[in-house]
């Protein structure tokens, strides 16, 4: 009799129906999990550049200005390198920032500004008569307010007092007890200064102060925790322990 082929034949039709509803089964959990994190790299990436955008625009106001200061000078062959360079930085970081596909390429644009600023304060130094400034980091408050002055004793909320280097504006601030200009970002539906936003902003500040010091001490204490690691819910430490990142190493 032919029947135990049939009953065998059955056993493996069920057998595979199994393994393939299995297979499906985890096809789909692998899809549902890739579009997690391309929901989260997304969410991550858009905040960091329109930042970076805004950076870029600033920039752009401000060579504008520079423009209309030295119209009708005499510019040597110094000043007008410094302008070239300064022009092409801002070229630079248009492309880098439309460029962007992820939150640490805004690491690379924020170094472009960096280096564009410096040229346009040598451009009025050499114009005014006046030696080449000493390069210093941004000012930690709000890198778009420049090259720091001076540093200056901080205290952020919930953090310990440390120095850090500040515009000229804000150094008076923050001596008088004001509150200083912070380059704030949005989490969730509160504004926070930059330096809580989440990791998704790290590179933001390592592109504008990772040249005047090791990486290490610019991160210390949990700086840029939270944030985005619940797709923006959450705010993160509010700078406990930062230590001494911005002191300036001489």
């Amino acid at each position: 009799m032919e029947r135990p082929r049939t009953l065998g034949a059955w056993n493996w039709f069920c057998c595979s129906s199994c393994s393939a509803d299995s297979s499906g089964r985890r096809c789909s959990a692998g899809q549902t999990a890739k579009k997690r994190q391309l929901a989260k790299a997304e969410a991550e990436l858009e905040p960091v550049k329109r930042l970076a955008e805004e950076d870029v625009t600033a920039l752009g106001v401000e060579l504008q200005d520079l423009d209309i200061d030295m119209a009708g000078r005499d510019l040597g062959s110094g000043e007008n390198a410094d302008y070239q360079r300064a022009l092409d930085a801002y070229e630079s970081s248009k492309t880098a920032a439309a460029r962007m596909t992820k939150p640490d390429d805004v690491r690379h644009v924020t170094e472009i500004l960096e280096d564009g600023r410096y040229a346009m304060a040598c451009v009025r130094a050499r114009v005014d008569g006046q030696p080449l400034p000493t390069r210093r980091p941004p000012c930690f408050f709000d890198p778009r307010h420049g090259m720091s002055v001076a540093d200056v004793a901080y205290t952020p909320p919930g953090g310990a007092l440390r120095d850090v280097p500040a515009c000229q504006l804000d150094a008076e601030r923050v001596r008088v007890g004001a509150e200083p200009d912070i380059r704030k970002v949005m989490v969730g539906s509160r504004r926070v200064p930059y330096w809580q936003g989440g990791r998704a902003y790290q590179p933001y500040a390592q592109g504008y102060f990772g040249g005047f010091g090791p990486m290490d001490w610019m991160f210390m204490g949990m700086l840029f925790s939270g944030g985005f690691d619940g797709l923006g819910e959450g705010i993160g430490a509010l700078g406990e322990g930062l230590g001494d990142m911005f002191r300036q190493h001489r």
